[in-house]
C-alpha cells in the first residue's frame, strides 16, 4: 500500500519537536560533535538527548528520506506509467539477514516500489543462483537486485555479485562498482548503501567531517573499506581498525568520528571512546531473550549503556543505520529506475541529497 502523507497530528508534533531539538542544541552548547547548529526551519528532528549525548533516531532520518522518494515515485508513475521495482535474493536463512529482507519489502510497499523477492534454500545450486540473477537482469520491470548476504559456503559471492548488472547494482557491491570508489576520478553507478547511509546520517546530523580523525572498526568489502573511501572523500583522516591491529581500544580513542561494523556484540566500550565523539553503530548481533518477541534482541557492536556517557551523538541498535540502509536501497533503486527512463536525477531538493555525485567529492 502506498503511503505519502502523515497525520495533521503526525505533522504538529514533528514542527514540535523541531522546536524543541532547537531549544536543548542552545542550551547544552557542549555538543562538540556537531558543527555550527542549522536554523530550526532546517534542522532535520531526529536527535534525542540522552544521559549527556544526543541519540540519533536513525527512523526518523529514514523516514523523511522515504517521503521525499514517494513523492517521486508518484511522479514517475505519473510520467512514464511504471514504478522502480526492486528484488530481492536470498539463499537460505540468518535470522539478521530474514528481518532486513522484510524491512526492505515493507520499505518498498511504503514508498510505492514494487518488490520481487526470491527465498531459495540453502541448498541451491549456485548454476541456480546465477540463472536467477540473469533472468531479473532481463526483467524491464526490475531496476535493482540486491543479493542478501551473508550465502550458504558453497557459492562464490564474487561469481553472483559480478553476475548483477551494473546499472542495477543497487547494493553497490559488484567489483567494478568498488573499484570505481577506490580511485579517485571515477565515480560507481552506485554507492553500498551502508556507508551512503553513514554519509547521509552524519550530513543529516550536521557532523563536520573535513579535517576530522575518523575511525572505522571493521574492514569488510561491505561496509568498513567503502565507509573509510567515503569518508576520505570527504577529507577526513581516516584509520582502518581491524582484528590485526593492535590495542584498538587506544586508536580508536583518538577519532573524532567512530564506525564500528563488525558484528561483535559490545566489542566497543565507553574507555574506548575520545569525550564528545560520534559514534555509529553499524553492527547487529541477535542475543537470546526469552522475555523479547521471537525468543531474542538484537544489540550492536557498541556497549550502548557506557558510551552515551562518554559520545557527543550515537546510534542506537536497533533504530539506528539499519532503517537509513534500506533507505538508501530505495533511493538507489528509484535513481535506477530514473536512469531507465531517461529522466534527469533531479537534486534541487535539499532534504534529498543522497546523489552520488554530492557524496563523492575529494579537494
Amino acid at each position: 500500500m502506498l503511503r505519502v502523507t502523515r497525520s495533521g497530528v503526525a505533522l504538529r508534533w514533528r514542527k514540535l519537536r523541531t522546536l524543541l531539538v532547537w531549544g536543548q542544541q542552545q542550551k547544552h552548547a557542549g555538543f562538540s560533535g556537531l558543527s555550527t547548529p542549522p536554523p530550526p526551519a532546517i534542522l532535520v528532528p531526529h536527535l534525542f538527548q540522552s544521559a549527556s549525548c544526543w541519540k540519533i533516531d536513525g527512523r526518523a532520518v529514514a523516514q523523511d528520506i522515504k517521503d521525499v522518494i514517494a513523492k517521486r515515485v508518484i511522479q514517475l508513475r505519473d510520467q512514464v506509467g511504471a514504478v522502480p521495482g526492486l528484488a530481492v535474493v536470498q539463499v537460505g536463512h540468518h535470522k539478521a539477514s530474514d528481518l532486513y529482507s522484510r524491512s526492505k519489502q515493507l520499505a518498498c510497499d511504503e514508498v510505492g516500489i514494487a518488490s520481487f523477492a526470491a527465498y531459495l534454500p540453502a541448498t541451491t545450486p549456485e548454476d541456480e543462483v546465477l540463472e536467477l540473477v540473469n533472468v531479473l537482469n532481463a526483467d524491464d520491470r526490475v531496476h535493482g537486485i540486491l543479493v542478501q548476504l551473508p550465502m550458504p559456503p558453497h557459492i562464490q559471492l564474487d561469481r553472483v555479485l559480478r553476475a548483477v548488472s551494473l546499472d542495477k547494482d543497487v547494493d553497490g557491491l559488484h567489483p567494478i562498482n568498488l573499484g570505481r570508489l577506490v580511485l579517485r576520478g571515477l565515480h560507481p553507478t552506485f554507492i553500498p548503501c551502508t556507508p551512503l547511509g553513514c554519509l547521509e546520517i552524519l550530513r543529516r546530523s550536521r557532523v563536520q567531517i573535513e579535517n576530522k580523525h575518523a575511525v572505522v572498526i571493521g574492514c569488510s568489502n561491505v561496509v568498513g573499506l567503502p565507509t573509510a573511501l567515503l569518508l576520505q572523500r570527504q577529507n577526513a583522516t581516516v584509520t582502518v581498525i581491524h582484528e590485526h591491529t593492535p590495542n584498538p581500544a587506544e586508536a580508536t580513542k583518538r577519532a573524532d568520528i567512530v564506525v564500528s561494523a563488525t558484528g561483535v556484540a559490545q566489542l566497543v566500550r565507553g574507555h574506548w571512546l575520545k569525550k564528545g565523539a560520534v559514534v555509529l553503530d553499524v553492527g547487529t548481533s541477535a542475543v537470546q531473550d526469552t522475555a523479547a518477541d521471537g525468543g531474542y534482541r538484537l544489540i550492536g557492536d557498541v556497549c550502548f549503556e557506557e558510551a552515551e556517557f562518554v559520545a557527543s551523538a550515537i546510534t542506537p541498535v536497533p533504530g539506528g543505520v539499519g532503517p537509513v540502509t534500506v533507505a538508501m536501497v530505495l533511493s538507489n533503486t528509484l535513481q535506477s529506475a530514473l536512469r531507465f527512463f531517461g529522466i534527469a536525477t533531479d537534486t534541487s531538493d535539499n532534504s534529498f541529497t543522497t546523489d552520488s555525485h554530492l557524496i563523492l567529492r575529494c579537494k
